[in-house]
């Protein structure tokens, strides 16, 4: 990467870990996805039991397959329903964000729903990894990138239609396989260093 978007990044998170930790969340920077793999796996205790939404982040820096393979017990949201209800009562959950404001909130668009009710409520721990690409000025961009950016994006991996699907921009539509049902705000950390942030400078997920 470019030593110029490097040291854009680099800046804009210094600001970005302070904001989160003045909202109880506990946050750190690394500059490259194989730092924020060994960062995020320290967070994990061995023998944990680890789920994680449909993060393609995570997957990017190798953290899904780490889990995998490590000496944890993974709960797979692929196997079916049953393990997407086991994952709200697992020690850690892996996940990214649709969107970051520089003020510190986090924005995640949900389909089911059951990536951001872990989020919010559940596991002992949750480790967010991502990209700075994904950061804007102010929460109403943020929502506006996970709106018209994130979830377009996203819907191409699904086969049911929707307007995005085709097209590529948000229709606000109401089609039977639309993934903007939830649409969640986390602005503040509760219990304090439950939600840990690991920004990554690079360009990372949707």
């Amino acid at each position: 990467m470019d030593t110029p978007v490097k040291n854009y990044y680099a800046k804009r998170a210094q600001i970005l870990v302070k904001n989160l930790k003045s909202r109880h969340f506990d946050a750190c920077y690394c500059e490259t996805k194989e730092e924020a793999l060994q960062e995020a796996l320290k967070l994990i205790p061995e023998g944990a039991t680890v789920s994680w939404g449909g993060s393609e982040t995570a997957k990017q820096i190798g953290l899904i397959d780490a889990v995998k393979t490590g000496n944890y017990q993974p709960i797979d949201r692929l196997t079916g329903e049953e393990a997407m209800r086991k994952s709200i009562t697992a020690d850690v959950f892996l996940t990214s964000a649709n969107a970051i404001s520089m003020d510190g909130q986090m924005v995640n668009i949900d389909g089911l729903g059951n990536r951001v009710a872990a989020i919010i409520y559940g596991p002992k721990s949750v480790i967010v990894v991502a990209g700075m690409n994904k950061v804007e000025d102010t929460l109403e961009a943020a929502i506006t990138r996970a709106r018209t950016v994130a979830a377009p994006m996203n819907k191409q991996r699904f086969e049911v239609k929707t307007p995005c699907d085709t097209t590529g921009t948000c229709a606000d539509c109401k089609a039977e396989g639309c993934i903007c049902n939830h649409i969640v705000v986390t602005r503040h950390g509760r219990p304090v260093g439950r939600i840990k942030f690991i920004l990554v400078g690079e360009p990372l997920g949707f």
